[in-house]
C-alpha cells in the first residue's frame, strides 16, 4: 500500500498484477478499505492491472473535514488516474463505491472502459436516516453501530461459515474514525444518480444480492433496466456479494471484463 498526494488530498493505494494489463480499478463500500477486495486479487490478478484505493475519509486516506460529495469522490478517481498517468480502466464498485463509477462513467465517459455496478442503486435511503446516523457517530463514535452495520452485510448464517472475515468486517468499523464515515454518509444522503443513468453508454455489468437488505435485488434489477448497455447477474450472496459469494463474484467480473 502507498499514499500519494493528489490535486485535492492525499489517497492510499494498492497496484498489483502484470505491467501493460489493461487496468482494473477497485472502488470500495462504506465502513470498508481497498483491503474487502483481497478475495478477488487471485481471481483478478492473471487478467488485469488492478488497482486498489481506500475511498476518503477510509483507510490510510486522508480524511478531510466533511461532508463529501459524489462530485468529490468522482474526481478523488479522475486525479488518482491522473497522477498514475493512467487514461482508461475497467471499474469496478461496490455499493458507495458503484455510485461512484455511475458518476464517472455518466460525466466522464472518455476515463471509463467496462463498468461493474455491485450491489448498488443511484440513490438511497432518506434525508432524515442518514442525518441521525451522522449526528449518533460524531457523537457517540463507531462503536455503537458496529453491529447492526456488519450484520446487514452478509447472507443469513455467514457469521457461522466464515467468522473470521464476519469479525474483521466489524472490526474495521469500530476502527474506523467517525468522521470520514460522516463525511461518506452525507455523500449517500445527498447523491441522486437517476437522471444521470441514461447519459452511462459503457458496457456495464450490475450485481445484485439475493439476501441483500441495503440495496436489494428489485432495486438493482431496476438500475440494469436503466442502463442502455447493461448485464445483470443475481449472486447467492449479500451486500458485501464480494465476500459472502466471492467464488460467484469473481466468475461474473472476470467473464464480463473478458468478453
Amino acid at each position: 500500500m502507498t499514499t500519494l498526494q493528489t490535486r485535492n488530498l492525499k489517497l492510499s493505494y494498492s497496484l498489483s498484477g502484470p505491467e501493460g494489463a489493461p487496468v482494473l480499478l477497485l472502488s470500495n463500500s462504506i465502513a470498508t478499505t481497498l483491503a474487502m477486495w483481497t478475495p478477488q486479487l487471485s481471481a483478478l490478478q492473471p487478467h488485469f492491472r488492478v488497482l486498489r484505493y481506500d475511498t476518503r475519509g477510509h483507510g490510510q486516506s486522508e480524511i478531510p473535514d466533511g461532508p463529501y460529495s459524489i462530485d468529490q469522490l468522482g474526481q478523488d478517481v479522475l486525479d488518482l488516474m491522473d497522477v498514475l498517468d493512467v487514461e482508461k480502466v475497467h471499474f469496478c464498485g461496490l455499493s458507495l463505491g458503484g455510485m461512484t463509477g455511475m458518476w464517472l462513467a455518466a460525466h466522464h465517459p472518455s476515463r471509463i472502459d467496462k463498468l461493474v455496478l455491485s450491489n448498488c442503486v443511484p440513490h438511497i435511503g432518506n434525508e432524515a436516516m442518514w442525518n441521525s446516523r451522522i449526528a449518533q457517530v460524531l457523537e457517540t463514535g463507531m462503536e455503537e453501530i458496529a453491529a447492526g452495520q456488519v450484520g446487514r452485510w452478509f447472507r443469513p448464517g455467514f457469521e457461522n461459515s466464515d467468522p473470521e472475515a464476519y469479525r474483521a468486517a466489524e472490526l474495521g468499523i469500530k476502527q474506523m474514525l467517525a468522521q470520514g464515515y460522516a463525511g461518506c454518509c452525507a455523500v449517500l444522503r445527498d447523491a441522486d444518480l437517476r437522471t444521470s443513468l441514461s447519459g452511462i453508454a459503457a458496457p456495464a455489468l450490475v450485481i445484485g444480492g439475493q439476501y441483500d437488505l441495503a440495496t436489494p435485488p428489485e432495486k438493482t434489477k431496476q438500475l440494469a433496466s436503466e442502463i442502455r448497455a447493461a448485464k445483470y447477474a443475481e449472486l447467492p450472496g449479500g451486500h458485501l456479494t464480494n465476500l459472502d459469494a466471492t467464488e460467484a463474484f469473481n466468475a461474473a467480473v472476470v467473464q464480463f471484463l473478458k468478453e
